[in-house]
């Protein structure tokens, strides 16, 4: 009945626009975009000029969103310089480690055409790359190593006729594959989630949810951002979107809704089918490759993976800090790039599964500092082998100081677990956490198990 209800809206919406996202000339719903759309296409921009030909509007509502600018946040830098943009544009990760001159290979993801350098045009519309969401085909695809050019063997005519609404293989196609591979950066997302069963996840496998029906979108803006680069909490999405805050028919669980998310009993494990990474270490980087490439690879060094993975378990308000590019760090600890801000004593935390990626990366070991390598392109380290001229050029595109020394520290990141959601039936039962062990209750403020010691309200 829901997506019922939805195609039914999405029509209506179509005959009172004319087009999907409003504005424009109208194309007749029995010529749809096969009429509208015809000729050859010597390059992807052409596709995009037909798009807004009908779609006059939208071009630049979307080069205000952050799939567009990549920035989310302004922010002060250490030093006091700014504020600044920040977002993914000049972030520190413990995964490909940032984007500054690493364009052409990082931004295949962008939703654009060429951006291959810091000088790329925000403003011209004719970059956008309206395919990559809208492609029903399947058959659409970046370029590896070409600033998010579509690949040489794509239809465009094909896939310009077939356009839609997105689905969860185009959103898919980007954040399934983080960190460059399957599954590897977030942990709850994966290929399997395209079409998965509700073993895997009760909202897109048994209730056949797409992602934009939690994801709400106006005018191309699409809610639910990585936290550590959005402060604005209301761009989140909250399972109470659609749920009520009192779910359940016995007032007991109810009552944990209040220091609980829903998440944590309702996403026991993640990565299901799927290795997630779960440990990169860049220092091995450069060394020959072991047979194995899953655990050692020569351009990113080595890996631990895992499966049905037992989440880690933190009070968080749902805002975070951030580890800033430039920011002194102590060597001798691990260092949180991301970590989840809340406590026993914050009332608007709750305990929440998170992933959490450990990492052994790169920093300036006189200004202490982690340190942004370039890595593909010319000059680069997995052209090279050489840590200290990818270091240098790092250093020239991110503006993140290089001494000429350097050396290898460790640091984690904070992944909150929001996907791969489980049924009643699958979720965790109260003996998993009073008694079971999963929860270490003195880590998170309590005395003990509150079901002995009592509740923190």
């Amino acid at each position: 009945m829901y997506r019922t209800i939805l195609a039914l809206a999405a029509l209506l919406l179509f005959i009172a626009t004319g087009c999907f996202g409003g504005g424009g000339s109208v194309i007749p719903e029995d010529e749809n975009h096969h009429a509208a759309i015809a000729g050859v296409f010597a390059e992807p921009q052409q596709i995009t000029e037909t798009c807004l030909g009908c779609h006059e509007d939208v071009a630049d509502a979307f080069m205000e969103t952050v799939h567009w600018t990549w920035v989310a946040d302004e922010i002060v830098l250490p030093g006091g310089t700014g504020p600044e943009p920040y977002g993914k544009i000049n972030s520190i990760n413990n995964f490909c480690i940032s984007v500054p001159g690493n364009w052409g290979r990082c931004t295949q993801c962008h939703t654009g055409y060429g951006w291959d350098s810091a000088d790329f045009d925000f403003t011209n519309e004719r970059n956008i790359d309206c395919l990559v969401c809208h492609d029903t085909t399947g058959t659409y695809k970046k370029d590896l190593k070409t600033a998010g050019y579509p690949a040489a063997d794509v239809d465009l005519l094909y896939v310009a006729r077939n356009v839609g609404l997105p689905t969860r293989a185009s959103c898919g196609y980007c954040h399934f594959n983080g960190g460059g591979a399957n599954g590897v950066k977030h942990g709850d997302l994966d290929d399997t989630m395209i079409n998965p069963p509700a073993s895997t996840d009760i909202h897109m496998g048994g209730a056949d949810l797409v992602c934009q029906d939690c994801h709400s979108v106006m005018d191309h803006d699409i809610t639910g951002r990585l936290p550590w680069l959005d402060s604005n909490v209301n761009n989140s999405v909250k399972c109470e979107d659609c749920h009520t805050s009192t779910p359940h028919e016995d007032a007991r669980l109810n009552w944990h809704n209040s220091s609980v998310a829903c998440q944590t009993c309702h996403i026991p494990m993640f990565a299901y089918d799927v290795p997630t990474v779960m440990h990169w270490d860049w220092s091995t980087a450069g060394l020959p490759a072991a047979p194995d490439e899953r655990v050692w690879n020569q351009k990113k060094g080595s890996f631990i993976h895992g499966s049905n993975v037992v989440p880690e378990y933190y009070w968080w308000n749902r805002q975070m800090e951030s580890y800033l590019p430039g920011q002194e760090m102590d060597p001798l600890v691990e260092t949180n790039l991301t970590a989840p801000i809340g406590d026993f004593d914050d009332p608007s935390a709750k305990i929440w599964p998170f992933k959490v990626h450990h990492g052994r990366q790169p920093y300036d070991t006189v200004y202490n500092h982690f340190l942004v390598p370039k890595l593909f392109g010319a000059g680069g380290f997995w052209a090279t082998w050489d840590w200290n001229n990818a270091f240098t050029l790092g250093a020239e595109a991110s503006g993140v100081e290089y001494s000429g020394e350097y050396g290898f520290a460790d640091s984690a990141m904070f992944w909150p677990i929001t996907h791969m959601v489980q049924s009643s039936d699958n979720a965790l039962q109260c003996s998993d956490c009073h008694g079971g062990g999963r929860l270490d209750w003195e880590a998170l403020g309590y005395e003990g198990d509150p079901m002995v010691f009592g509740s923190r309200w």
